[in-house]
């Protein structure tokens, strides 16, 4: 196999320094794997500088999916039991321009200990706050956008629809959609504390005060 320029170059300096190539190839195999760790640790180091200098840390939208991807599918009773809302397939995103993040689930209402199966849909846009007891992010005012139950009456429709704003409003009081690293939360600058929790520009930005 023919060899670059640069390959031939460092096998003429090693044969003229009388180094067998396999220690050269070994050294520079090992220079590289350093190199790369070298400059991983410094992006590392560098992105929670410039976050902490700039009293923000930001998230982007596939890091809060995850989070409700490891969450979810849930089923939840509601009425004491005599109604269960089954939420799966979670999908997150920001809308161009938007403050608030749109969350869509598949949706499922079955009732007498029964589990729906997740045949309709929902939407919901809303902010996020940050809540120090969870260490996460929640919604906040949660706004049921979209609404459909297959084979539903009118009347069954309207019932459910109230039990699932019953739910959502229990679910942003209550549970984060992402949790803040413990690792990141012990990296806070003396004096400050997480504030505002803002979207802007397609991304999550959390705030620090003083």
């Amino acid at each position: 196999m023919p060899h670059s320029p640069r390959s031939r170059k460092v096998r003429a300096i090693a044969h003229r320094h009388g180094i067998p190539m396999r220690n050269v190839a070994r050294s520079l195999s090992v220079l590289s794997v350093a190199a790369a760790v070298l400059m991983l640790a410094a992006c590392s180091t560098i992105g929670a500088m410039s976050a902490w200098l700039n009293d923000q840390v930001a998230f982007t939208p596939s890091q809060l999916q995850r989070s409700l991807d490891n969450r979810f599918p849930r089923t939840f009773d509601k009425l004491g039991g005599l109604v269960a809302v089954t939420l799966a397939n979670p999908r997150l995103s920001i809308p161009p321009g938007d403050t608030r993040l749109r969350l869509e689930f598949d949706i499922g209402v079955g009732a007498l200990g029964g589990e729906g199966a997740p045949t309709g849909h929902l939407a919901l846009a809303s902010g996020l706050r940050y809540d120090p007891s969870t260490q996460g992010l929640h919604l906040v005012d949660p706004d049921l956008q979209q609404f459909d139950l297959p084979g539903s009456g009118t009347l069954l429709k309207g019932g459910a629809r109230g039990v699932v704003n019953s739910l959502l409003a229990e679910y942003a009081r209550s549970e984060p959609v992402y949790r803040l690293d413990p690792d990141l939360l012990a990296k806070l600058p003396a004096g400050k504390r997480i504030g505002n929790v803002g979207i802007e520009r397609g991304i999550v930005v959390v705030h620090l005060d003083r």
